[in-house]
């Protein structure tokens, strides 16, 4: 069941940002404040090999320009 949260005092600084966010995301303050719990609370769980195996695919994807690019930088 959807719940009410009033928040007080909030930096005008931070009210600020957040309300550029939520015109740019073409959300009410609301909608936005929603989304940035959630993306704080319940962020996506990814296993460290369903990641690695995300990487390698998009690595395979993208095919080298250069021979140069190649090999390994030297320092």
């Amino acid at each position: 069941m959807p719940t009410t949260l009033t928040l007080k005092s909030i930096p005008d600084e931070v009210y600020e940002h957040f309300k550029a966010a939520a015109i740019s995301h073409r959300r009410s303050l609301n909608s936005e404040a929603i989304v940035c719990l959630e993306s704080v609370l319940l962020p996506d769980k990814v296993s460290p090999a369903d990641r690695l195996a995300r990487v390698q695919a998009l690595r395979a994807s993208m095919p080298l320009r250069s021979a140069a690019l190649a090999r390994p930088l030297s320092r």
